[in-house]
């Protein structure tokens, strides 16, 4: 059975704990979930991101849905929302655990929900997709927000390792790796041959400079969704934090030359609001961040992106 193993705290005030209430699941417009794993570490004792769910619901407790410059919508009088707890993951298991999360998102995909995980490392996205693809036989686009190409054959040897996702992902079929975007990519933590891999795959990349370079952000969101819906019937939204720029993310992998939060937010919005299936956000360590400001700003792209679905509903 789904629980938080971090206590029983739910994301956001109004939300259903679907833990205590599982049979209400039926009813959510949205259901929250948080995958506290972190496999191989990249750098030295940087690590700590399987607390992110936990600190992240504790910090939701403070946000209404109402967000006064997106059109004054109120994100909760539109969605219902539950959280179903987190996935029972097996510490130093890695292939155990991938097995536990998409197990829990495919039960989860095989409503007509809009999920959001709340990771633990970049690696929870690769089974999450699986299960995705598995419950719904779907072709798969991928929008990914990082730094990095996150296509690596491993991380340290961990095959399911954060920085090995997308490598999986381009093997996985189901997932149009033509409507893959790489987005936001920067900084010189990537390698020469992940740009070479991506292309190989037939992924396409939108480097930081592509990004200022464009009209806007949400001219180049939409770039970004043509691609990523092209010859799919989904479309999937991932989110590393380390896509924004450090100065806005003190509780993330220090990147430089990142987005800004006005950008990031802003693309969210959009692609959210032309219609994604689904998100994951990844990659906050809180015994960074001494005031959790990386863990607050979660919630912020969640209702962004919630507010985006809210507007794509209101429209069909």
């Amino acid at each position: 059975m789904a629980k938080n193993i971090y206590g029983n705290t739910p994301c956001f005030l109004n939300s259903i704990n679907l833990v205590e209430e599982p049979h209400r699941e039926n009813e959510m417009d949205v259901v929250v979930y948080g995958v506290p794993w972190e496999g191989a570490v990249t750098w030295g004792d940087f690590t700590g991101c399987e607390l992110g769910p936990k600190v992240i619901r504790l910090s939701s407790g403070r946000y209404s849905g109402y967000l006064p410059e997106l059109d004054h919508i109120d994100v909760f009088s539109h969605l219902k929302m539950g959280d179903k707890g987190d996935v029972a993951v097996t510490p130093a298991e890695p292939e155990e655990t991938m097995e536990k999360i998409r197990s829990f998102a495919k039960d989860i995909w095989k409503g007509n929900s809009f999920p959001i995980a709340f990771g633990g490392d970049h690696g929870i996205t690769y089974p999450i997709i699986e299960g995705l693809i598995e419950a719904t036989d779907k072709k798969v686009g991928i929008i990914h927000l990082d730094a990095h190409y996150d296509n690596n054959d491993h991380s340290n040897g961990d095959p399911y390792g954060r920085g090995a996702p997308f490598k999986r992902l381009y093997e996985t079929e189901g997932v149009v790796n033509e409507a893959l975007v790489h987005m936001g990519i920067h900084g010189p933590r990537n390698k020469p041959q992940n740009g070479k891999d991506a292309q190989a795959a037939g992924a396409k990349t939108i480097t930081i400079q592509d990004i200022r370079r464009a009209e806007s952000a949400r001219a180049i969101a939409r770039e970004a969704y043509a691609s990523a819906s092209e010859g799919t019937d989904v479309v999937y939204l991932s989110i590393c934090s380390d896509v924004l720029d450090h100065a806005f993310n003190p509780g993330g992998p220090v990147d430089g030359n990142g987005l800004n939060s006005f950008e990031l937010l802003e693309i969210v919005h959009e692609v959210c609001k032309l219609g994604v299936v689904g998100m994951d956000f990844v990659e906050v360590y809180p015994q960074q961040d001494t005031t959790d400001f990386s863990s607050h700003f979660a919630s912020f792209i969640a209702l962004y992106a919630l507010a985006g679905e809210a507007v794509r509903r209101e429209n069909k």
